[in-house]
């Protein structure tokens, strides 16, 4: 998925798997600057049942992984946020 750069003041989020799935998006554009904490907050007031997804799911920012203890890190402008479900195999 090639995904363009976002306008200014805003960042990039992904939704992979069952993000996808709970979203029925690939991607959206947010406002800039959000801590992690807020876009938590935020993707579960949007999408009723995505705080179950996002606790056993990863969160990379700009390819970097971000630690589940790290609420305060902070999503800048034209950053891209990827919530990575876990893999499931049958």
């Amino acid at each position: 998925m090639v995904q363009s750069k976002p306008p200014s003041g805003h960042f990039n989020l992904l939704f992979f798997a069952s993000a996808q799935t709970c979203t029925r998006k690939a991607s959206e554009t947010l406002a800039a600057p959000m801590t992690v904490a807020e876009l938590m907050e935020n993707l579960e007031q949007r999408y009723p049942g995505m705080q179950k997804i996002l606790q056993s799911s990863a969160l990379t920012i700009n390819l970097d992984y971000v630690d589940d203890d790290s609420p305060s890190v902070v999503i800048n402008d034209g950053d891209e946020v990827a919530i990575i479900p876990p893999v499931s195999s049958g």
